[in-house]
């Protein structure tokens, strides 16, 4: 089997292009930009900006947190109270937007497979898929953040004893760069799986109108055979991301900032920058076809006799 990049590259390109500028329809966009908005909900990251500890005493400052935390919070128990009441509202919001994500990812799917731009039907049709997507998720998520808490329970506890036993030596290197090279494997384990759950497993369960279970024992079939191509395929989305990036950036400053100004308003951020979810979205059902036509999902086009072609 020939496994290619260019082909579903510049198929999906084509796509994007006929979609929507031939002709351009500003409803069109408008409408398909809410679809890619509502499936692109669960995919927003906050970065984080990491302080430097220059000293030992930070550092065992650091390790001790936790416990400083811990104590800060029995002694204020109504500011503990309301913090825990925010986390909870915080949560409620995030498992609705979760449940959004999980269904718009079908309607903008839909649209982009029949090059529609439709709402409230496809809305109505992918329930029950948008609903196991939307429980799978809850899951995956919960677990990978007790994963997370565990992990982090794990390096505290682990530096704060090397603290009481060594006193105020700084914390070993291969500690330090062990922890966080474990830290990153995960990282990049669990992107990857949301990366083949968005953009293959999603697809499968369009196909074959299956679960989520279901669709990723089928997925995996396939991933089990071609491992590297896969792994290689998320590279190449990583570098494209990048150069998203890039892109964004340079458009901002020849806008004056004008640009990165529009981007952050949600919703017409996602309409402005349509054709790149479009061309993601096209590009990995593009990829997913050359595996077979059970994971094709695009028309293909009928010869001039009438006959669909080998």
């Amino acid at each position: 089997m020939d496994i290619s990049y260019f082909g579903p590259f510049g198929r999906a390109w084509n796509r994007m292009k006929i979609a929507l500028f031939k002709p351009f329809d500003l409803n069109k966009w408008f409408l398909l930009g809410f679809t890619a908005f509502l499936a692109g909900l669960a995919d927003w990251h906050n970065g984080t900006v990491g302080s430097r500890w220059s000293d030992r005493g930070s550092f065992r400052e650091f390790f001790d947190f936790p416990n400083r935390a811990w104590q800060w919070l029995n002694s204020h128990p109504l500011l503990f109270m309301a913090i825990v009441f925010g986390a909870m509202i915080i949560m409620a919001v995030l498992v609705i937007i979760l449940w959004l994500s999980s269904r718009g990812s079908f309607l903008f799917l839909d649209n982009v497979v029949r090059d529609k731009a439709e709402i409230s039907v496809p809305w109505k049709r992918f329930k029950t898929l948008g609903n196991s997507l939307f429980v799978w998720r809850l899951v995956f998520g919960l677990i990978g953040l007790s994963l997370s808490i565990l992990f982090s329970v794990i390096f505290f506890i682990t530096a704060a004893h090397y603290f009481e036993d060594r006193g105020d030596f700084p914390l070993p290197i291969i500690l330090a760069v062990g922890m966080a090279l474990f830290f990153l494997l995960i990282v990049i384990i669990i992107a990857y799986i949301f990366l083949f759950l968005r953009d293959f497993v999603v697809p499968i369960m369009y196909k074959n109108n299956i679960k989520t279970a279901p669709a990723w024992h089928m997925f995996l079939s396939v991933f089990g055979q071609h491992p590297f191509h896969f792994i290689l395929y998320g590279l190449l989305v990583f570098v494209l991301i990048i150069a998203f990036v890039i892109a964004v950036v340079f458009a901002g400053l020849i806008t004056c900032c004008i640009g990165w100004f529009l981007l952050v308003i949600p919703y017409i951020g996602t309409v402005i920058t349509l054709p790149v979810w479009y061309f993601f979205r096209a590009f990995s059902l593009e990829f997913l076809a050359q595996f077979g036509p059970e994971y094709e999902l695009f028309a293909r086009p009928e010869s001039p006799s009438g006959s669909t072609p080998a």
